[in-house]
This record gives structure tokens, sequence and C-alpha cells, in this order.
């Protein structure tokens, strides 16, 4: 991908695949997201902002601005949106339970927004928005309740970050690029 004018000097986005890890180097030999970006990407000390688990896809942005870093991540900082299929049935009381929030042992796990936008059977598909990311948060508050018809855990089966505050997910799985630079002023300022 060519560098342009146009283009931001501190931000990169990449549309993350299932079965990538978000570090720099894993000592379990897995493929890590630095596979799909550029060499320079990683000599160039770009940092991803935020993580997404091996199982997870969608938009993760990087950096080489640890002020971006801590502007994107800090809780109750910036929007974070994911749609979500559940396994089980997911009712309003269930809905509730997730705005109202789910004590864990990472502290209270919570939705902002919790819309039902399709289901396939046994299976729920939901948009989620949060405004911070504990490990694994989505994942955790769903797990925590239960399937009434059959009694067992709820169950996120696939996860996808669609946006992170004004900055939607419009690539391809496994693509990369640049953030414009208007697209990077929109995003700041809508933090900051």
């Amino acid at each position: 991908m060519n560098k342009t004018s146009n283009n931001s000097t501190k931000l990169l986005a990449l549309n993350k695949p299932k079965g990538y890890v978000v570090t720099r180097s894993d000592e379990l030999g897995r493929k890590t997201v630095y596979d799909l970006l550029p060499d320079w990407a990683f000599d160039e000390g770009w940092m991803p902002i935020g993580r997404l688990d091996l199982e997870s896809k969608g938009l993760l942005l990087f950096t080489t601005d640890g002020k971006i870093g801590n502007l994107l991540t800090k809780p109750k900082g910036c929007m974070k949106v994911y749609e979500i299929w559940v396994r089980g049935y997911v009712t309003d009381e269930h809905i509730a339970e997730a705005k109202r929030g789910v004590e864990s042992k990472y502290g209270l796990l919570k939705a902002l927004v919790v819309e039902k936008i399709g289901k396939g059977g046994a299976k729920t598909k939901l948009k989620i928005v949060i405004d911070e990311g504990k490990n694994r948060h989505i994942r955790r508050l769903f797990g925590a309740m239960r399937d009434p018809k059959f009694g067992t855990p709820l169950k996120v089966l696939e996860l996808k970050r669609v946006s992170i505050g004004s900055f939607e997910l419009n690539m391809e799985s496994g693509q990369w690029r640049y953030l414009s630079v208007e697209e990077e002023r929109l995003l700041i300022n809508n933090v900051a």
C-alpha cells in the first residue's frame, strides 16, 4: 500500500481474521497480526491499540504514538461496536442484565448497548457497544448468563469488532490500510 499525503502518519487499521494473536511475537509459534502487515510495521514499532483474542476478528488499530494509544484505550474514552453470534436463546432479561453488568474477577463487565440483529436456530446475533475492554470482556459477560431453555451458559461463538469511535471497518479480512488524515482527526476529536 502506497503512502500518500492524505494518509495518517500515526494510525493504520487491520481487519484481523480469526487465528492470529495480537502480539509482536508468540512463544508458541502461532501466527501474529504482524504476519499480515508489512515488515516495516514491526521494525518501526507500530503497536496495536487494544486487543482481540485469537478467536475474534475485525477492526484493530495500530499506532506509533503512545498518546493516541492511551486515548483510545482508556476506560470510558472510546466506544467500540461489535457484532456477535451467541449460542443460546438471548432473552430481554439477558439484554437487561448485560446492560446492568455482571461481576467477575475482572470487575464489573457490562455493555452500554445490546441489540438483537438476527437469529438462526438456537443462535442469536447481537450488536454490542462497550466503552472499555477488559480481558475477554464480551465473552465473559455472556458466559456468565444461562440459556433459559437448556440451563447451559450462553457462549459467544463469533465476535467481530466493526468500529472504534467514529472509524468503521471497511476492508476485507486480512487487509490493512492507513487511516486518512480526516479519519484520524474525526476519531481523535470525537474521543478527546
